[in-house]
Formats: C-alpha cells, structure tokens, sequence
C-alpha cells in the first residue's frame, strides 16, 4: 500500500516540556491507523501537529509525498485531512443537519449542494431521522456520531478520530466500530487515538504506542499488545495475547 501521511521526526515542545519527542510513523492508504499511550503521552498534540493546530517544533509531516507543515489549518482540510475532537463540541443552536452542512461547504458553492451533501452524510452515519433535531439535544452517542459526519462532510482522505468512543455504552461501542469500518471500507484512511482497548485492538492494522512523547512500540494489535513496553506503560498484564 502507497504511504498516504508520512510523520517525520516529529517534536513539539511548550516552553521546555517536550510533549511530543522525535516521533515518526507512516500512515498506509486504506488501513486503520491506532495510536495509543497514557493520559498526557502526545497522542492528541500529534493530532494538533498534523492538522497544523500547534506548529511544528522540528521535524516534517508528509501528506500524498508533500510536506503540509507550513499549510494553515483549514488548507489541509482541503488537502483532505479531516479530523474529530475529544470534546465535542457542536453548534449547540443550529440543527443536526445545519451542523454538517456548514462542513461541507468545503467542497461546494451553493446551499442546495451543501444540504444534498449533508443529507448524504448523515444516512451513512445513521442520523438521519435526527437532522432537524438541535444538535444540543443529541445525547453522548448522538453528538460522537455527529462530530463523525462534520468530519465526512468535508469529503476527507484521512480521516483523524480522537476518542470517539468515549462515553458510550457497549451497543453504542459495537455501532461505532461498525461505523469507523464503513468509513475505511468507502475509501477514507483513519488514524484513530482511542482509550477503549476493545475498539482499538479490534479494528486496527496497526498500532503506535507513545510513552512520555515518545515512541515505544509499533506493529500489529498482537504485537503492541504483547510489547513489555506498552504492558508496563499502558495496557496491563489481561491485554498480553498469547
């Protein structure tokens, strides 16, 4: 599979904390991309690195062979990277179905396409009945799923998930996994930073685990799982698979 973002060497320090620390990791078309580590590992200041939130303290971020790490935010949404944020956060006063179609007027002109896309996202994401409903009114899963179809309304390649599944319970988890392989299935790589080892052991081709800012391991879920750095750091002795 061709390499679809390259993190290269990547360092973003706060005064004199380094928060993230020389980390590197390919990310291939078509898989899902999990990345893992403690509370205050890095995991989501990579993703603010990468979305170009924070600028980069050293290193490079390749994106289709092309460094973006002079690109402002919403350009590389254009590129094609879209993304999810922890706290969700939607426009509380605006209905379900104005909230995506605000996000796709990243790749239309008129209200009407705006609308016909955002229709379509939200069938996929399950959300339909729900359009005219005030976002505010949505519970938990409704809003993870709806900060979901704001990211795909922007039609991305890459598609940045962070914690997504936070907060929900059991048949809401198995409806979030369901829905992060569909995404994958109709052409959209993910990366995914997710505490719910169920989700992320399930779904992912590959994992990359951070420690401190700071690679610990890379490879498949067994793997990773199996690693003595990521048991120690993170996982615990019941997530080593023999």
């Amino acid at each position: 599979m061709a390499k679809l973002l390259e993190v290269k060497n990547l360092t973003k320090a706060f005064g004199g904390l380094l928060a993230v620390n020389n980390v590197s990791f390919d990310v291939h078309e078509g898989e899902i991309f999990g990345l893992i580590g403690p509370n205050g590992s890095g995991k989501t200041t990579t993703f603010n690195c990468i979305n170009h939130f924070y600028s980069l303290t050293s290193g490079d971020i390749l994106f289709e062979g092309r460094s973006i790490k002079a690109l402002k935010t919403y350009q590389i949404c254009k590129r094609g990277i879209g993304r999810t944020f922890q706290v969700v956060k939607p426009l509380a006063r605006m209905t379900v179905l104005e909230n995506v179609t605000a996000s796709a007027f990243c790749r239309v002109n008129t209200i009407g396409e705006a609308r016909e896309e955002a229709r379509r996202v939200l069938e996929f994401c399950n959300l339909a009945d729900q359009a005219e409903k005030l976002a505010k009114s949505l519970p938990i899963g409704g809003r993870k799923r709806l900060e979901i179809a704001r990211a795909l309304a922007t039609r991305p390649k890459l598609l940045l998930l962070d914690e997504t599944a936070a907060g929900l319970n059991p048949s809401e988890l198995d409806e979030a996994i369901d829905l992060i392989r569909k995404i994958r299935d109709n052409g959209v790589t993910i990366i995914i930073v997710e505490h719910i080892m169920k989700v992320i052991m399930t779904i992912s081709d590959r994992i990359h685990a951070i420690n401190f800012g700071q690679t610990i391991a890379e490879g498949t879920p067994r793997e990773v799982a199996n690693n003595p750095a990521v048991i120690e750091a993170y996982l615990g002795e019941q997530y080593a698979q023999g």
